[in-house]
């Protein structure tokens, strides 16, 4: 397997200054590996040389919020809701000049990555989602859910608060830990592989984005009105007509594995879904030969 480092390259795109790592040769395929929360794209260290191995040029971004990305416009608003996550992944291949790519996310970037992929799918050669249609039902969202289901979600309600915001601003990186500790439980990873990643948490714009992200899931905050056009054609729950395939970690402790099938129908193309035993919720390091093998078969198809 390739050794590399990792060069932070920057561009203009869209309402961000996007920090990005960039491995393999330019006139390549594009694969673009999207992160979440709070995770960065040392998530991807594993994934991203095996699929340059393969002959693919690999693109992993800091979300808006991590690391060395950030907003142009000191006033625009830090938002976190999910039009912010597809718009962004679209920017940023616009200002590079990709016309499509294979995108894979997780958790936020799963998000992206089918909002891209259901609104612009002209742009998405193939699509590796973990926890499949992640797509928010906002207008739903207030329904309440089966207790077993409600208590793993604590923290999203916790951010709905000024405690939480607090919280989060005071102890970013404790409550990160926690968060990876409770949703992969199987998975033992060191301080050493936490530190690579917490540095990402110290953005300015972090506690923020976060915030607003949670918040505006759930129709507690307003969007940002540039992005209420996306907001709206994503109301409507669009289908995704990308071959998909949609990985599952077994373990995963914020994600029933029951709900798996829950959203088949919101695929139209080739879609298969893949349930990963002994893997928790950060799916591209807990078994990034998976992740690499879900997009290799899509490629090769």
């Amino acid at each position: 397997m390739i050794k590399m480092s990792h060069p932070i390259c920057r561009i203009r795109a869209g309402m961000l200054d996007v920090a990005y790592e960039d491995y393999g040769a330019p006139s390549s395929t594009v694969v673009i590996l999207l992160h979440g929360f709070p995770y960065d794209p040392r998530c991807y260290d594993e994934v991203a040389p095996l699929l340059v191995s393969a002959g693919y040029r690999v693109i992993v971004p800091y979300l808006r919020g991590y690391g060395q990305t950030r907003f142009i416009d000191e006033h625009a608003m830090r938002s976190g809701q999910q039009a912010a996550m597809g718009y962004d992944v679209v920017a940023l291949m616009d200002a590079l000049a990709i016309p499509d790519a294979t995108l894979m996310g997780f958790d936020w970037g799963g998000r992206g990555a089918c909002v891209v992929a259901a609104l612009w799918p002209e742009r998405v050669r193939a699509l590796v989602t973990a926890l499949g249609y992640a797509i928010q039902d906002i207008a739903a969202a207030v329904k309440p859910l089966a207790p077993e289901t409600e208590h793993l979600l604590w923290y999203q309600y916790y951010f709905h608060t000024q405690r939480g915001r607090a919280g989060l601003a005071a102890n970013r990186a404790a409550l990160s830990r926690f968060l990876w500790r409770l949703w992969s439980p199987s998975w033992a990873f060191d301080e050493a592989t936490f530190q690579r990643t917490a540095d990402s948490f110290d953005n300015p714009d972090f506690v923020e984005v976060v915030v607003h992200s949670y918040q505006h899931r759930f129709g507690y905050a307003p969007g940002d009105p540039t992005l209420e056009a996306i907001e709206k054609a994503l109301a409507a729950r669009p289908q995704i007509s990308v071959p998909t395939i949609a990985l599952y970690g077994a373990d995963d402790g914020v994600m029933p594995l029951q709900n798996a099938a829950a959203d088949d129908d919101m695929f139209t193309n080739h879609h298969e879904r893949r349930v990963l035993a002994g893997v928790g919720h950060n799916i591209p390091q807990e078994a990034p030969h998976e992740v690499v093998k879900a997009i290799l078969d899509l490629m090769v198809r």
